[in-house]
């Protein structure tokens, strides 16, 4: 006789799969239509149906800090699974920077291209060419989501951004730098309970494991929730070089997302939204903006460092 627990997985796993395909199939001649006829409809269904999206596939969000309102804005964050795909389209009207390979893949590749994304090689010697592309996109006016590790990770350990992958900051709109965001997501709890390193495979998905059987699993699993904080939004310009620019956005995300897994980041007691499976605090903790302080004293302009004769942090003289 099968156990109960996994039994009551696997039905949670078939009805959340097939509520979720049903709805996809059905809205995606919708997209499709708008996309031909460049509707202004075809930029506002992909936010609400990764909103819903989540709410069918059981994740509740706890959003902390300001999303940038800037039009356009480079959103740069971690990447641990194909479940941040919902939840990074679900607050940030854009479309994402994702790999080539991903144009092929079996409805995967089509929801990505309904979505506007932009498909790039990242490989290092073609990064002019994927920051051309992105700057037409930007030009017009397009926010973006850039996952600057190049691949997922375990979800514990953020890896190493890779500074070519923000070439595109460096482009001027209208003679104006490009504003970047920095956002960091955490897998945190799941049906209340902090989710410890044995259980993050279940959610981060990474290395050579199959697609299929994971999410058979993970969708079977209890109500995510999941964390996202939206860090400060900074220029290139106030960075001596875009590597220190890539510094920042990883120590910001890095920082976030060490808080969440400490459960340091907790929203107050009746601080639901609008929704009940999400939450947003429009205000970082007091604590928050000291760390935020601190980080931009570590990343002084240039025009700062020609006014004071100080070096930053890292040693570089004005």
């Amino acid at each position: 006789m099968s156990d109960p627990t996994v039994l009551h997985s696997r039905l949670t796993a078939i009805s959340r799969a097939t509520v979720y395909v049903v709805f996809t199939l059905a809205l995606i001649p919708v997209q499709a239509v708008a996309l031909l006829l460049r509707l202004p409809l075809s930029r506002r269904i992909p936010l609400w149906y990764h909103q819903v999206c989540c709410r069918l596939l059981g994740v509740r969000l706890e959003v902390f800090g300001r999303r940038s309102k800037a039009r356009p804005t480079l959103f740069v964050g971690n990447h641990a699974s194909y479940l941040d795909v919902a939840i990074y389209g679900a607050l940030i009207p854009g479309s994402f920077v994702a790999k080539s390979e991903v144009v092929d893949w079996l409805f995967f590749g089509t929801l990505a291209k309904l979505q506007r994304s932009v498909f790039v090689d990242r490989r290092v010697r073609t990064s002019q060419l994927q920051a051309t592309a992105l700057g037409k996109r930007l030009s017009a006016g397009d926010s973006m989501i850039l996952f600057p590790e190049g691949t997922s990770n375990d979800g514990t350990h953020i890896q190493r951004f890779k500074s070519a992958l923000l070439s595109v900051a460096e482009f001027q709109i209208d003679d104006a730098p490009l504003v970047v965001q920095p956002v960091s997501l955490t897998y945190s709890r799941v049906d209340g309970v902090p989710i410890g390193r044995h259980l993050r495979p279940f959610y981060a998905w990474y290395g050579d494991m199959d697609l299929v059987s994971h999410a058979a699993v993970l969708i079977g699993l209890g109500r995510l929730t999941v964390t996202v904080s939206f860090h400060e939004p900074v220029t290139v310009d106030q960075f001596a070089s875009r590597k220190q620019l890539t510094e920042y956005c990883q120590e910001q995300i890095e920082a976030g997302h060490s808080d969440a897994l400490a459960g340091r980041i907790q929203p107050k007691a009746g601080a639901a939204g609008r929704w009940d499976w999400i939450r947003w605090r429009l205000r970082p903790r007091l604590s928050d903006m000291k760390g935020l302080r601190r980080s931009k004293k570590g990343f002084e302009s240039p025009r700062e460092k020609r006014a004071t004769g100080r070096v930053d942090s890292r040693g570089v003289k004005a």
